[in-house]
Parts: structure tokens; C-alpha cells; sequence
């Protein structure tokens, strides 16, 4: 496995990125909630035909709610993974303890910019939904399976960051909340070099490994994409709760109670929706398919098979 990038020539071009969270929101920059905050083609809320236009922009704040806070578990369990390889490096290459240090900063960084939006969206919004958790005791189960898997899973996410990115510009027309537009941009600019480290820290792993251990963890990375699903799924199941309980304690004149079936009907295209924005946008994104399969040909062949089947 070659590169043609290194630890310095990475650490280098990561000291060019620069922006601080207040720089993206705070009380001197408030969101607009009369605009959608995440593109269509994420939610895909026009699915589900028997919503207003009105009650497809709450299911969009209740999905932005959850991208928010899933990243925050995403983020949760890269931390100590990156941190766990600094240790094992030493310092006898400085510019790679720096650039894996500076790594880890900026995820810290990231789950902060993730809780702010976060408390300004429920402030805006007025109501509360639920979310998968806890969060500690997902990325600690997640953090349980070999270095590689856990390695791959993240780099799976952050190539998964700039199709969001990218379906974001993409969409502009739909005329998305400016201040979201902002996170889903610098959350990539620094994902991308995250993604050249991952790469070569994914490299010196495999060189390590007996050929029986890479299977393993393999195994293990495909076994983190099905239990991510699970949670995805849970997760479009409190989407779901959550429209069908804002909807309901609306005032008298707007007031809707979904039926079952629209319910499950709902259901269904959010979960569809989930594994689109989670798992196909990175499982299947060209960048992450090449790092697989210098790794293993097999689990590239395997990951292609995996993204059509979820993609139904």
C-alpha cells in the first residue's frame, strides 16, 4: 500500500485549515428555522406525500437533530482509537505524533461544534427528540473490535462526510439554512485530512498483520456496518416517535395524527434515507473502495455487493 502523500506533507497542509466553532454559530449568529438545515436528497421528506410542506420541514429539523448527534457518537469513538495508535507510535516519527495529535483535537473540536448546533436547534425548535444511547457505551463497544476495523469504520464516515458536503452544494437551491451549510463544509475540510491519515495508519497496520488477522478484521469491519444499521434503524424509529408527537400536540387548526399505516409507511423511507446518508455514501464512495482493496480485493468486492443491497 503507497501513498502519495506522509504524515509531514499531512500535518502541513492541516496547519492551512483553520476556523473556530464560534466562528459558525452562536447567539450573534442564529439559524433560520423557516429553512430546511440538511438537502432533501439526505431526508428524502417528500417520500412521504400524506406531509404538508410545513410538516416535512419538522421532519427535517428532527433528522438535523439526529445527524448532529450521531456524529457526536461517531466522533466519540474515533478519539480514543486515534489516540491508542499515538501511543503506540512514540515520537520516533514527530510529524506523525503530530498529526494523529492534531487529529484527535479536531474531533474534540468537531463534537463541540456538533453540541452547540445541537442546543441551538432545540432552542429554536422548542421540543425535544430522542436519540440512540448512550453514546459512551456505543463507541466503547465499538472501540472493543480490532484496531483495523475500527480504523476502516472511520474512514468509511469521513469520505461519507464530503458526499454530505457535496449533496449540500448540490442542493443550494433548495435554499438550506446558510449557518448548517457552514458545519457540513468545515466538517469536511478537516475530514479530508483525515482522511489521507487513516490511509497510512490503515497501511502500517496491514504491514503488521498476518494474513489471518487482516480476515479478522475484516470481518470485524463488516460486522461494525451491520450493528451501525441496527442503530441507524433504532434511530428512524425515534424520528419517527418524535414527528408523530410534535405533530400531535400542534395547535388545534394544524393538528395531525398519523395513522399506523403512514407511520409505517414513514418509517420505511427514513430508513431507507439512513442507510443512503450513513452507509452507502461511504461504504460505496470510490476513495474508501480503493483503500479496501489494496487491503483485501475480497472485502472491496464484498463492500460493492453490501452498498447495492442496502441501496433497495
Amino acid at each position: 500500500m503507497t501513498a502519495t502523500y506522509t504524515y509531514e506533507s499531512t500535518w502541513r497542509d492541516s496547519q492551512k485549515v483553520s476556523w473556530r466553532v464560534e466562528d459558525l454559530i452562536g447567539p450573534d449568529k442564529p439559524m433560520d428555522f423557516n429553512l430546511p438545515f440538511l438537502p432533501e436528497s439526505l431526508v428524502r421528506a417528500a417520500d412521504s406525500d400524506f406531509l404538508n410542506l410545513e410538516q416535512q420541514l419538522i421532519l427535517n429539523h428532527i433528522r438535523a437533530n439526529s445527524y448532529l448527534h450521531l456524529f457526536v457518537l461517531v466522533e466519540a469513538f474515533i478519539i480514543p482509537m486515534v489516540m491508542e495508535r499515538v501511543k503506540q507510535m512514540g515520537y520516533g516519527n514527530i510529524f506523525a505524533t503530530q498529526a494523529l495529535l492534531g487529529f484527535a483535537e479536531e474531533e474534540g473540536k468537531h463534537i463541540y461544534m456538533f453540541q452547540q448546533f445541537m442546543i441551538a436547534l432545540e432552542r429554536g425548535v422548542h421540543y425535544r427528540c430522542q436519540c440512540v444511547g448512550p453514546v459512551e457505551e456505543i463507541a466503547k463497544k465499538i472501540g472493543a473490535y480490532p484496531p483495523l476495523s475500527v480504523l476502516l469504520l472511520t474512514l468509511q464516515f469521513e469520505w461519507t462526510t464530503q458526499i454530505h458536503y457535496l449533496e449540500s452544494i448540490r442542493q443550494r437551491q433548495d435554499h438550506l439554512e446558510p449557518r448548517f451549510c457552514d458545519l457540513l463544509k468545515y466538517h469536511w475540510l478537516e475530514e479530508a485530512q483525515h482522511t489521507k491519515l487513516d490511509a497510512l495508519m490503515a497501511a502500517e497496520l496491514v504491514e503488521q498483520m498476518s494474513p489471518t488477522d487482516i480476515d479478522v478484521a475484516i470481518e470485524g469491519y463488516f460486522a461494525l456496518v451491520q450493528l451501525l444499521e441496527q442503530t441507524l434503524m433504532t434511530q428512524a424509529q425515534f424520528d419517527v416517535s418524535s414527528l408523530v408527537q410534535v405533530l400531535a400536540s400542534a395547535p388545534k387548526d394544524t393538528c395531525q395524527v398519523l395513522s399506523k399505516d403512514q407511520q409505517q409507511r414513514l418509517y420505511a423511507s427514513q430508513a431507507q434515507a439512513y442507510r443512503w446518508t450513513f452507509l452507502c455514501a461511504g461504504v460505496g464512495h470510490p476513495n474508501f473502495l480503493h483503500v479496501l482493496e489494496r487491503i483485501s480485493p475480497k472485502a472491496k468486492e464484498r463492500a460493492v455487493g453490501l452498498t447495492k443491497a442496502l441501496s433497495y
